[in-house]
């Protein structure tokens, strides 16, 4: 399934109490959308979900749904690492009236791939909403095989994958043996390269400060522009690899502040830059 090119893991934004202020999220999806954004992802890592009470998701959820008013997908980070849970939460999340659901690998338990499957089918079932998986060994600590994807992806509303293993060879044996089946880039430095070997694109941090640039990027590769894809590739780089320069979302979220976009602070355990990170994260973006 396709949900359009970029589609942006939004931050959440917070008020000088460290609360959701509503407000604030109306005035970043709008500006997403006029930006770049295919479709939102809420209460994903970037959105800072593990910091995230049921209670507080559920009511994003309802906010962008509603802010959003059809204009895009809007997909909703439900899963966890507790099979049951994340089951009973889709359900809710589901009378929202999201688009779909982002399932992370389960961190911590460290399940075997017969495990993900049973998790993912457990979860999968209890819903008529699409699904995206999301493999991220980086923070999960596992690594969902290419053959579990595979198996998964024969399930009706198993139907894309955010890919955050920086495997090319595993993400071309997926997108090989699947049918009707999506990839999209987790690391935003892999957008091209993954979108040259068949992917559909990318579920960006960067599209928060470079969504048209990445669009134009991805566009031009397929109108056949081939050497203009590349060149945009390079020039971008240093943009995401300094957005990345500190945990994520700390870096955009201080550079959503610094173009005018009050998303506020991040809540602990993570921390704001230091003004010397901070001074060379602007000079790097050059949006001063």
């Amino acid at each position: 399934m396709d949900f359009g090119r970029v589609l942006t893991a939004m931050v959440t934004p917070f008020d000088q109490n460290g609360e959701i202020d509503l407000e604030k999220t109306t005035e970043l999806v709008d500006y997403l959308i006029e930006n770049g954004s295919d479709g939102l992802v809420v209460a994903g890592t970037t959105g800072e979900s593990p910091t995230l009470s049921t209670e507080e998701k559920l009511l994003l959820f309802n906010h962008v749904v509603k802010v959003v008013n059809k204009r895009v997908p809007v997909i909703a980070g439900t899963g966890s690492n507790n099979t049951l849970a994340s089951a009973e939460f889709t359900k809710k999340a589901e009378k929202t009236g999201i688009d779909a659901v982002l399932l992370v690998t389960p961190y911590y338990n460290k399940p075997d791939q017969a495990g993900l499957v049973e998790h993912f089918k457990s979860i999968a079932s209890c819903t008529d909403l699409p699904v995206m998986l999301y493999n991220i060994p980086g923070r999960s600590v596992i690594n969902m095989e290419p053959e579990t994807i595979i198996e998964l992806s024969k399930l009706p509303n198993i139907v894309s994958v955010k890919e955050s293993s920086g495997n090319l060879e595993n993400i071309s044996r997926i997108l090989e043996n699947t049918n009707s089946f999506s990839v999209y880039s987790g690391d935003d430095s892999l957008t091209l390269p993954i979108k040259a070997i068949g992917g559909t694109g990318v579920v960006s941090v960067a599209s928060h400060i470079i969504g048209n640039d990445i669009q134009k990027m991805l566009a031009a590769y397929e109108k056949g522009d081939v050497r203009s894809s590349a060149a945009m590739h390079r020039k971008l780089l240093p943009v995401m690899e300094a957005l990345f320069m500190a945990p994520s979302p700390v870096p955009v979220k201080t550079a959503l502040r610094h173009i005018g976009l009050e998303v506020g602070s991040v809540r602990l355990p993570l921390v704001e830059l230091t003004e010397n990170q901070k001074e060379k994260l602007i000079e790097r973006l050059q949006i001063g």
